[in-house]
């Protein structure tokens, strides 16, 4: 008896991407997420998409994008801005700015509830270490957090709250120990962010390339590394949008890369990287 023929997609042979195929996905990705993808970004857009063409079986990228772009697969745009979208991140990221935030905002008299957007959260990493610092020096407060992404991957991975346990450095022990939980058994080698912190946190996913929906006014924002990847007028479309949901007096944290020169009037610095709203 004869072996039954391969499934099509595993005798595709993919064609390199095509300068004029990349140029369809940078506009795609800007249109989208505001993200601006540099000549350089083509060998990593062609093997992260490398995956999509060999699950439907297509050996060229246009085919591909007329995939994404049509009606037949609706869902595939979400998986293709997954992987076109960078999520790397860490907790305590840029310490500086967590020092900041004890030592001259919160030991000063706050709002009751005290309300953090962390707009750009990534897979949770930055929400839970403001939840450790918030709950360290309000504890006897109302305090919450929402953390905010156009990806839904890594959403789901920040909800859970559940990470490798390499992914601990930077947490001291003292946090360690007061607000995670180690795995054991079959989940040795991770460790879950204890449900005390995850009660104070909530999550949605957000563009903030188009008009926000009605969440509230925040006491401090979190923008951090993400407008790397925007041209000047998205950065200054985004901000403004962020800027007018933070209520006066309160602060806005970027990366230290990052820059707000000449975009954000109604915003003066008050330590690098840290604005504040007049």
């Amino acid at each position: 008896m004869s072996s039954s023929p391969n499934p099509p997609h595993c005798l595709t042979k993919i064609q390199k991407i095509t300068d004029e195929e990349f140029s369809r996905f940078q506009r795609l990705i800007y249109d989208l997420a505001g993200i601006s993808m540099c000549p350089a970004k083509k060998v990593m857009v062609s093997s992260r998409l490398q995956r999509r063409l060999v699950h439907y079986g297509l050996n060229r990228f246009g085919d591909y994008y007329r995939l994404v772009t049509g009606n037949a697969h609706p869902g595939e745009m979400q998986i293709l801005v997954d992987l076109l979208t960078t999520n790397e991140t860490y907790f305590f990221r840029e310490p500086a700015h967590f020092n900041f935030l004890r030592e001259s905002i919160l030991s000063q008299p706050t709002a009751n509830p005290f309300r953090v957007w962390s707009a750009a959260c990534s897979s949770g990493e930055e929400v839970y270490s403001l939840a450790m610092v918030l709950a360290d020096k309000l504890n006897t407060k109302t305090w919450e957090i929402m953390g905010s992404d156009l990806s839904e991957r890594v959403l789901f991975q920040a909800q859970r709250g559940h990470y490798r346990i390499e992914r601990n450095e930077g947490i001291s022990h003292d946090h360690l120990r007061k607000y995670c939980l180690k795995g054991v058994r079959s989940q040795a080698g991770t460790f879950l962010i204890d449900e005390k912190l995850k009660e104070h946190v909530k999550f949605r996913q957000i563009n903030l390339m188009r008009k926000l929906p009605n969440i509230g006014r925040f006491d401090l924002i979190f923008l951090r590394n993400v407008m790397i990847y925007f041209d000047q007028e998205t950065k200054k479309e985004v901000v403004h949008r962020i800027s007018t949901q933070l209520k006066s007096g309160g602060h806005l944290f970027i990366s230290h890369t990052e820059s707000l020169h000449g975009i954000a009037p109604e915003l003066k610095k008050v330590s690098p990287s840290i604005l504040q709203k007049l």
